[in-house]
């Protein structure tokens, strides 16, 4: 019997090559001739540009060429992919012209011959500024007297965007209590281990453009950088080398990869531009940025009735591939797990002179789980209850599904009740609350936290996305029976070449080493949509799977002609076609293989070789679920915050792989717990980024990561064959309320009722030095 992979912890096949420096990053690619290009960005938020001296640039040594705006206009406006009613989308120049509108906008590119005679140059550049007032506080840019950011529009709303489902106004009116919170979700840089970077090189004979980025998104990224430069889509090539993460910041087309196209056409020669780190701060786009004010009807019992959610984001200057969309997924995920029948958003996305927000690890999910984790704890404030019991009055029921939720979801399969009594199981929640009563006697303050979340997943059916949600998969069976999949995600970081290989071995019967997975590359690879929105492994691993299913019907066919029967006689199993009446008659998968591509006894019609492409659209997203707890000891001296546990128990479908999973949830929790203690873009009143390099924006280390419980529900998907949800997003999705929702509880001595992130301890400090009740 062949041995099986799907649900075995296997260790990741493409990390020997990483932990042993042989992976290339953009950074490592060389190419003859190779060319550095170098920025020169804005120093404002917000002011004209009245001239840009570049003659001492120009003539400095190994300088080939000084663009600006002016020489660029050729280039078409950086996309923006979402389409919401009443848009107001600006130009966005690959380069200034005439104005910047923040600090970090590029507005000369410099060309040398090494990357420090770039520098020196870009250094000598002379941009002559007009300073103008700068509008940093969405709340500030909405109102009506606030200085333009687009002087071409009449105001700083870029949108206006509702949701309502139910009788909302009903539903307040029956509320024995409606409960009233302002929540700040703040601005995160998402820090990418490895900034962004491209190396263009055109080849004028072939008139053939190749761009190496560090990106998620390959294939629509030619797509959109062929368009904005005029070019002929089978004339690009992109290939994503190794990226060292993204979390969504890669899921982007960047002025920057367009632009060194253009560059290289006009030079006819390759060019390079590695992003420094505090280019990373304030040119690539940031997460979050969203300022509201929640409230809920609730009654006695804990029961929530309906919710609404009132908000201003912070879309910053520009709009990037996905930014107005964001914020509307929090809306979608607003009721969170729960049977909340009546529920309201409304979203005004404002411009700011600030760098723009787009899609950063949850992408609008973490928000909507936030406000509605912090609400259940609010509730359960308000009435004295247990936090858990307002929960699970307010919980789906696992006879409930598929769940249709007011927002217009259908949650596809759920066992809500099981998480959270596992959860609650292990962290053994009824000790903690008796330690809690113990220690408070002692002026200690102890405080435990749950969240309950779910979260939307495996994006998605395509008439919900702005360029499709389906996804591509080619698997061949080579002539000597090797397996080679060509997969139109992008991972990075995710793991997919292991576990698309496990589910190619498990379904055909083959060692694992026998399974090589391309992905990156749209000269080789078919078009793709790519890895995000955590969807590689529940589309992409699907696409695999149907590919895989039209070779083993091929297989059949070619099988039972090899064996002298019929059809209907032969099956297939461990990597071997056989009679079901005389399994000793059998033909194995890699004598097939070689017997489809020799082609010299083939049935009448049949194509040579055993290969097949399979493009999967799903028929809905994936909801995937879980609860995580936290208990933490705040320090009244300091304000320090210690994690005495961290429990979470997720359920993500069918595992194809346990180790990947576990992963993800590690990683999705540091983030989290990055936003939670202490993330934060921080700006001035005129628009400068304070916190702009690592000295100034903390991100966890190793020593404030707690040790982590990790456990598991498995509960199948029903939208596709393997029944996998995803799991990409959900540490840092179920984690930060859990987080926030500890520390609160351990203030509730002193009169607290909500802490807005990030809760650093200077905040905290000030909090407990008031006396307790």
């Amino acid at each position: 019997m062949a041995q099986k992979y799907l649900g075995q912890a296997i260790k990741r096949t493409e990390d020997p090559k990483l932990v042993s420096g042989l992976g290339h990053f953009v950074d490592d690619i060389k190419l003859p001739d190779l060319h550095n290009v170098c920025f020169v960005r804005s120093i404002h938020a917000h002011a004209r540009i009245r001239g840009v001296d570049t003659s001492l640039a120009a003539a400095l040594p190994g300088v080939v060429k000084v663009f600006t705006g002016e020489d660029c206009r050729g280039i078409g406006s950086i996309p923006c992919a979402s389409s919401l009613q009443g848009l107001k989308v600006p130009h966005h120049p690959v380069l200034a012209r005439n104005k910047v509108r923040y600090v970090g906008e590029p507005i000369v590119a410099v060309v040398a011959d090494s990357l420090y005679r770039a520098r020196d140059a870009a250094e000598a550049v002379s941009v002559d500024y007009e300073p103008l007032p700068a509008v940093v506080d969405p709340e500030q840019a909405a109102a009506p007297n606030s200085t333009f950011v687009h002087e071409e529009f009449s105001d700083n709303v870029a949108y206006v965007w509702s949701l309502v489902g139910g009788d909302v106004d009903q539903a307040f009116k029956d509320a024995d209590r409606v409960i009233k919170q302002r929540m700040i979700h703040q601005r995160l840089v998402p820090a990418a281990m490895e900034p962004r970077g491209v190396i263009a090189r055109f080849l004028p004979g072939e008139k053939e453009l190749t761009l190496w980025s560090s990106t998620q998104i390959p294939h629509l990224m030619r797509t959109q950088v062929a368009i904005m430069l005029g070019l002929f889509e089978n004339r690009v090539r992109v290939i994503a080398p190794e990226v060292g993460g993204g979390f969504g910041s890669k899921l982007n087309v960047y002025g920057e990869e367009a632009l060194l196209g253009f560059i290289s056409m006009q030079l006819q020669k390759p060019v390079k531009w590695i992003e420094t780190r505090r280019e990373n701060f304030t040119a690539t786009i940031q997460g979050r940025g969203q300022v509201g004010d929640v409230e809920i009807a609730v009654k006695s019992d804990g029961r929530v009735l309906g919710i609404r959610y009132t908000v201003l984001a912070d879309l910053g200057a520009y709009l990037q591939l996905l930014t107005p969309a964001i914020p509307t997924l929090t809306g979608l995920m607003l009721t969170g797990a729960y049977r909340i029948p009546n529920v309201r958003m409304d979203v005004t996305g404002v411009f700011t002179n600030k760098v723009a927000t787009d899609a950063y690890r949850g992408a609008g999910r973490p928000e909507a789980t936030y406000i509605i984790e912090r609400a259940m704890d609010l509730a359960a404030l308000e009435f004295d209850l247990d936090p858990v019991d307002v929960r699970r009055v307010n919980l789906v029921s696992k006879r409930e599904f598929p769940y249709a939720t007011a927002t217009g979801l259908s949650y596809d399969s759920g066992n809500y009740e099981a998480p959270l009594k596992k959860a609650l199981k292990i962290s053994q929640y009824p000790r903690w609350r008796r330690h809690q009563v113990k220690e408070r006697k002692k002026g200690r303050y102890v405080g435990v936290g749950v969240s309950t979340y779910v979260e939307i997943c495996a994006l998605g059916p395509s008439p919900a996305m702005p360029a499709g949600g389906w996804e591509s998969a080619t698997v061949r069976i080579e002539p000597t029976g090797k397996i080679t999949i060509l997969t139109g995600v992008s991972p990075h970081g995710q793991g997919q070449e292991t576990s698309f290989a496990q589910i190619a071995a498990d379904m055909l019967g083959v060692a694992l080493e026998d399974v090589l997975v391309l992905h990156g590359d749209t000269g080789v690879v078919q078009y793709g949509i790519g890895t995000f929105g955590s969807r590689a492994t529940a589309v992409g691993g699907t696409a695999v799977y149907g590919a895989i299913q039209k070779i083993l019907k091929k297989g059949m066919l070619l099988a039972a002609h090899l064996l002298g029967v019929s059809r209907r006689e032969v099956q297939f199993r461990d990597g071997k076609f056989f009679l079901k009446n005389d399994p000793t008659k059998s033909i194995s998968l890699q004598d097939l293989a070689l017997a489809s591509y020799t082609a010299r006894k083939l049935p009448p019609d049949f194509e040579p070789g055993l290969a097949a492409i399979y493009f999967y659209e799903p028929t809905n997203f994936t909801f995937p679920f879980g609860t995580h707890v936290c208990v933490v000891e705040v320090a009244r001296e300091t304000g320090t915050i210690k994690i005495l546990q961290y429990v979470a128990v997720d359920d993500c479908g069918t595992i194809v792989n346990p180790l990947l999973v576990e992963g993800q949830i590690h990683g999705g929790v540091v983030q989290a717990l990055g936003q939670a203690f202490m993330e934060e873009a921080v700006y001035d009143e005129i628009g400068q980024l304070i916190t702009g390099e690592f000295t100034d924006y903390a991100i966890p280390r190793a020593g404030d990561v707690p040790w982590m419980q990790l456990d598991r529900t498995e509960t199948p998907s029903p939208v596709n064959p393997l029944g996998i949800k995803g799991v990409g997003e959900a540490g840092t999705i179920g984690a930060t309320p859990a987080l926030v929702n500890a520390v609160v509880d351990a203030l509730r001595p002193f009169g607290v009722r909500h802490v807005d992130m990030p809760l650093r301890p200077e905040k905290i400090w000030k909090l407990m030095q008031k006396e307790t009740s």
